[in-house]
């Protein structure tokens, strides 16, 4: 006979999901205009960005790793397909090639400090985000990348970006208004959903949770985890990049200071995935509600006319109470936390 479900059951289960509920009531009511379909994609917008990047966290975290170059990984990206395109006068294609290809080294070399190294991840990647912050403003000089700058060899940048690239971060499809889901939200919707099914229904993503919950054993099973840890930094890099791409997509510019929030909210978005159901553990699809919840946030407080300074403590709020409902209510309960 299964035990009974006491009210703490309860509370990590659905406790999340009541909190967004009440956050969407709160703001339904106390703003006008909060439930309109264009809200509703303004904030679909507002995530995809950190939502993509928040998924790559969340491979890391699987593994019982951590990626803190993910931020600088986006921003680099963005400044390397505007060089490629507004410097080199190069094509889209090239661009996104050499972006997906950048991740991946970067995904790679930080797989290899931590597993051939020994270097703790928390350290390898804060190492890589700042080597990264700094190798992307050298080409420049600190500038940001724009049709017709001066380069630092006294030429002018002549190259655009091509309209197909532009269209990644601008286009919309009329599914039911006209002209209202952006390309950016298609594509969070399939990798979240790609990321779901290789976490939770393939042998890989089971073996990549079995190192997170117990690396030796996995080990002495014949799993071999250095492989499956140095793939899951490959796979963050690489959405990192995706989040780039579509971020310069959307400005049209390689703007060096557009990225600096990606990190933070990436972050949080993952670790609130934590509390969604009770899984207390990385999952897909608790990413993905986590970094809608964080832009439901964002834009009811924005709607609210709540000063910009108060975002981050409302968030970092929001974080303490998800992490207290994941760990302590499930250190309480008896149940594993990986």
């Amino acid at each position: 006979m299964a035990p009974k479900k006491t009210l703490v059951d309860y509370a990590i289960r659905y406790g999340f999901l009541t909190l967004l509920a009440g956050l969407l009531i709160f703001f339904s009511v106390s703003t006008d205009g909060f439930l309109s379909p264009y809200s509703a994609v303004f904030i679909f917008q507002s995530v995809a960005i950190t939502g993509i990047l928040a998924l790559g966290v969340t491979f890391t975290l699987v593994v019982d790793g951590f990626d803190l170059s993910i931020g600088s990984t986006a921003t680099s990206a963005l400044m390397l397909s505007a060089y490629v395109m507004v410097v080199l006068e190069m094509s889209a294609v090239a661009a996104v090639i050499a972006c997906l290809v950048m991740g991946a080294l970067i995904g790679l070399v930080n797989g290899l400090l931590i597993v051939k190294m020994k270097v703790p991840d928390l350290l390898a990647t804060l190492g890589m985000m700042f080597l990264l912050i700094g190798l992307q403003r050298i080409p420049t000089e600190g500038r940001s990348i724009a049709t017709g700058m001066k380069l630092p060899d006294g030429t002018t940048a002549n190259g655009t970006f091509a309209p197909e690239f532009l269209w990644l971060g601008r286009h919309r499809f009329d599914f039911f208004i006209d002209n209202l889901i952006p390309v950016s939200v298609v594509i969070l919707v399939i990798v979240a959903i790609l990321c779901w099914v290789f976490l939770e229904l393939t042998r890989h993503g089971r073996l990549m949770y079995a190192i997170g919950s117990n690396a030796r054993a996995a080990a002495l099973a014949g799993t071999n985890v250095n492989r499956y840890k140095i793939l899951a930094y490959m796979i963050s890099g690489v959405l990192a990049s995706v989040g780039g791409i579509l971020l310069a997509a959307r400005l049209g510019r390689g703007d060096i200071a557009s990225g600096n929030n990606l990190l933070l909210d990436s972050v949080a978005a993952a670790l609130i995935g934590y509390a969604v159901m009770g899984v207390a553990k990385p999952n897909a699809f608790g990413t993905a509600i986590g970094a809608l919840f964080v832009g439901i946030l964002l834009q009811g407080l924005t709607m609210m006319n709540a000063p910009y300074y108060t975002q981050d403590f409302v968030k970092g709020a929001v974080l303490v109470i998800a992490l207290v409902f994941t760990f302590v209510l499930t250190g309480r309960r008896g149940g594993s936390t990986h």
